[in-house]
């Protein structure tokens, strides 16, 4: 059973830093910051959760398998972790044997020993009555004040294509002659970045990032030796009550160096017919996914093709909403929609095997889903893009990136896609 525990924090930034610093002596921590965004919306509504959660220690660790979180989630309480996307071989007569660096499990929950909360201003701290008191709260408190910051540094690293600008175009070509035979009609397509024996500070590499492109749904999930670094804009699933919220995001377009251009961009984007089917498709599918737990007639697109402005990038984003079946569960919510569709491609299941089929990387971690599960059942999750993967055992630094194939697809400009994605990511180690 977990008491609440109010608290007054006087330099949040601060304390966030200090924080992530008290997690280098823990196993397991996740923290998700909402960045200041308040979700996306549209008419007054918005969807955040929390302004900032974290999970720090753990009482309890399960990965492996969906079987593994359901063992786990028995407990009703606080869960912290990730769902990787191989996943689908679980849900799937599918496999993963593609190349893979960073190891990591194809899921990982912990059950946290505290819980920091702050929403609507108020900072809480939850614990475990059987393990802690106010006053062994009050030295938690204590040794996170008395925890070092870390310097912002300068550090510069080489990123290297798993696969070179003219390997990338002839997939594609590849990829747009399966569309054009009607084998698929839109297909998520993603290449690795990564650096080799590399040792960073994966702290300090967190909060420079979401202080270049601070993002509703960032995310620092430490799983002993691994390390999800995640500047995510998009939302895969919430759960609120009997409520499920998806927010898929397809179409992308970069920033503009003065207002002027920037206007241009976003109404450029918002018109752009492209983007909009890309987008209109997955939005389809997330309704067809959606309507597989969800009571009959209760799916409904609250907003389409919806455009938000991030610090690098705008994206088109549709907000679709369901009531789960009475009949129906947390996990089956996330197994009959998993992975999502705005990874994936449609129809899903063949687009999954060609993924696998083009591409270089085992996905793993990225395009899953970073997030956590309510004492209530209720959950949070967001899309692993715009994320970092690492692996300090063996020193191996990755990120991937993406776009979506469609029959309007031109290589060259896909190619390009990728690179603004990336910027962020370049940005930070001065690449």
């Amino acid at each position: 059973m977990r008491r609440k525990y109010t608290i007054h924090i006087d330099d949040e930034p601060l304390f966030k830093q200090k924080l992530l610093a008290y997690c280098k002596n823990m196993d397991y921590c996740g923290v998700y910051d909402s960045c200041g965004y308040n979700g996306h919306g549209h008419d007054g509504v918005n969807y955040y959760s929390y302004d900032f959660l974290a999970g720090i220690g753990s009482v309890e660790a399960q990965d492996g398998s969906f079987e593994a979180l359901n063992n786990l989630q028995r407990k009703t309480d606080w869960l912290f972790g990730y769902l990787g996307y191989d996943l689908k071989n679980e849900l799937e007569h599918l496999y993963s044997v593609n190349y893979d660096q960073l190891y990591f499990s194809p899921t990982m929950f912990f059950q946290p020993r505290y819980v920091l909360i702050k929403r609507d201003a108020q900072w809480n701290i939850e614990y475990l009555e059987e393990l802690d008191n106010e006053q062994s709260v009050d030295l938690f408190l204590k040794e996170i004040n008395d925890s070092d910051t870390y310097s912002k540094s300068t550090e510069t690293l080489t990123f290297s294509p798993k696969i070179s600008r003219e390997k990338y175009i002839d997939t594609v070509n590849s990829i747009l002659e399966h569309i054009h035979k009607g084998d698929i009609y839109e297909i998520n397509y993603c290449q690795e970045f990564c650096a080799e024996q590399v040792d960073i500070d994966p702290y300090d590499t967190y909060l420079r990032l979401i202080e270049i492109s601070p993002t509703p749904f960032a995310s620092f999930l430490k799983v002993k030796d691994k390390y999800v670094i995640s500047a995510s804009p998009e939302r895969y699933m919430k759960k609120e009550g009997q409520t499920l919220i998806s927010q898929p995001i397809k179409g992308t377009a970069p920033r503009g160096k003065t207002t002027v251009e920037d206007e241009k961009n976003a109404f450029d984007l918002q018109n752009c017919a492209k983007e909009r089917s890309e987008n209109i498709m997955i939005a389809d599918l997330v309704r067809n996914d959606l309507s597989r737990v969800a009571k009959m007639g209760s799916v409904q697109v609250e907003e389409l093709c919806g455009i938000y402005a991030f610090p690098q990038v705008f994206q088109m984003i549709t907000t679709v909403v369901a009531d789960l079946d009475d009949e129906k569960d947390a996990i089956e919510a996330i197994k009959y929609s998993f992975p999502m569709g705005s990874m994936t491609g449609a129809p899903k299941i063949r687009a999954m095997k060609l993924i696998e089929k083009y591409e270089d990387t085992k996905r793993g971690v990225y395009s899953g889903s970073v997030g956590y599960f309510t004492p209530s059942g209720d959950f949070d999750f967001n899309v692993v893009i715009r994320s970092l993967l690492y692996n300090s055992s063996n020193n191996y630094l990755s990120f991937m990136v993406g776009s979506a194939i469609t029959a309007k697809s031109v290589p060259e400009s896909e190619y390009e896609e990728c690179l603004v994605k990336a910027s962020a990511i370049f940005k930070l180690f001065n690449s």
